[in-house]
């Protein structure tokens, strides 16, 4: 517990939190991308087609978006540092045993064995990440908080696919797994011996604790264990609102998606480039949706401050973006290397932006469901983890070319903006009851 006295000048251990996030989930994204980067070579040294690596690839969405919601349901039940911390370390391991698969005869089913227990040990990540920023931040600084972790994805494609790209060329693809992994097992105990909620947390003080539950954070969130019932779930996702967001995170997602496992392939195959030399051009896109999503949760808090509502504040990036990572399509009618580069850059950045879905989950999931509900939230949008690679896999199959995949992706992207348009309407809280689950008509958010 906190034993801080009152007067004392308050502290900023939020920021040393946010950083250990970000940290975790840069690598829960190298973990996800050491498939893309060891595909070609792999595919090529175990005899996988293009179908095959679809189905590998998807290998982790299956699990990671199955379990979404009973995922949800252990990390209310356990609190965030035991459940993130453990699956970290779990996901590492299984991220470090890929780099073996090829000593067996059945690679392909040792490979996707594999991944599909890494999906298992992720699915927590992201509601923990909601979830730790509910209750160490109050609503004015959560779109910066969120934008913060949200852009890991983009700094561990940006910083460390020239590396594993490297490694690659150094030494095997067996090697991008082997270091990815130990590094993940470190970070992993790291976390477990650091990482606390705000009331039991030595290094913050009680001015802090003031100034996040004044500003709408829920730093006793885990305080009460209350039952869930399973009224209160049918009520969450028949709400429309939510409803909404979730088709919004399919679509935001299956651009991250597109990312994380074709792209690399698509810039040997479709635009002749050496691995080596991927590994540097493909982290220009990576570092542009780092700097969009940094765009994003600023603009939105920003925007907030100046007086705007909740609704206005976080679709407004939401929609622009979402309409502007469309351009992916222009891929498809240039062939200089360079324009190619720049506008998937231009469509990567412009996903960046629009890549407020947690926030929003954070600002509108009622308070006594926040892990399911955010696991409700992960289970739809991450269904883009399976959907993408395998329709991709299949449009490669029957046409030979990435065009139609590109259309698909930015198609897509298009359906996003219209569902936040025209679908989620007002962003607000739900106040949701075990005896009378229904939303709260002037719920204020957080």
């Amino acid at each position: 517990m906190n034993n801080t006295p009152i007067g004392e000048k308050k502290t900023n251990i939020r920021y040393v939190i946010l950083a250990m996030i970000f940290m975790v989930t840069t690598f829960n994204y190298v973990d996800r991308a050491t498939l893309s980067i060891a595909a070609p070579a792999m595919g090529k040294e175990l005899g996988f087609d293009t179908v095959a690596m679809g189905l590998a690839f998807s290998a982790f969405g299956w699990s990671y978006t199955s379990l979404q919601i009973p995922g949800g349901w252990v990390l209310d039940k356990y609190g965030a540092r035991l459940v993130y911390g453990v699956g970290l370390i779990l996901w590492s391991i299984f991220t470090f045993l890929q780099g073996f698969v090829g000593y067996f005869s059945s690679a392909f089913v040792v490979l996707f064995a594999l991944r599909f227990l890494m999906g298992v040990a992720e699915t927590p990540a992201f509601p923990t990440n909601s979830r730790l920023t509910v209750m160490w931040f109050p609503t004015h600084e959560r779109g910066f908080a969120t934008s913060i972790y949200q852009s890991a994805q983009y700094f561990a494609l940006a910083a460390f696919t020239p590396l594993m790209a490297w490694i690659l060329h150094a030494f095997s693809w067996h090697h991008i797994f082997f270091w990815a992994g130990g590094i993940g097992i470190i970070l992993g105990i790291f976390w477990l011996k650091y990482v606390r909620e705000p009331k039991n947390h030595t290094g913050v003080s009680q001015a802090e604790l003031d100034y996040i539950q004044a500003g709408g954070g829920i730093s006793n969130l885990g305080d009460n264990k209350s039952e869930i019932k399973w009224a209160q779930v049918r009520k969450l996702v028949n709400n429309r609102m939510m409803l909404g967001v979730y088709l919004g995170q399919f679509c935001l997602t299956t651009i991250t998606w597109f990312f994380l496992t074709w792209f690399p392939t698509y810039l040997v195959q479709a635009k002749g480039m050496s691995m080596l030399k991927v590994g540097f051009v493909a982290s220009i896109p990576a570092l542009a949706g780092f700097v969009g999503g940094m765009v994003g949760g600023l603009w939105s808090d920003w925007l907030l401050k100046r007086g705007k509502s909740l609704t206005v504040a976080r679709k407004t990036p939401i929609v622009l973006g979402l309409l502007l990572s469309s351009s992916i399509i222009a891929a498809n009618y240039v062939s200089s290397e360079a324009i190619v580069i720049g506008v998937m850059s231009l469509a990567f950045f412009s996903k960046g932006v629009g890549n407020l879905g947690w926030c929003i989950v954070s600002d509108t999931s009622p308070k006594e469901l926040l892990g399911i509900s955010g696991g409700i939230f992960n289970f739809f949008g991450n269904m883009a983890s399976i959907i993408t690679p395998l329709t991709i896999g299949f449009i490669l199959k029957a046409t030979g070319s990435f065009n139609g995949a590109l259309l698909y992706v930015g198609l897509i992207g298009l359906l996003g903006a219209f569902s936040y348009l025209f679908i989620v309407g007002d962003v607000k809280r739900l106040e949701i009851s075990a005896d009378n689950p229904v939303e709260a008509p002037n719920s204020k958010p957080c």
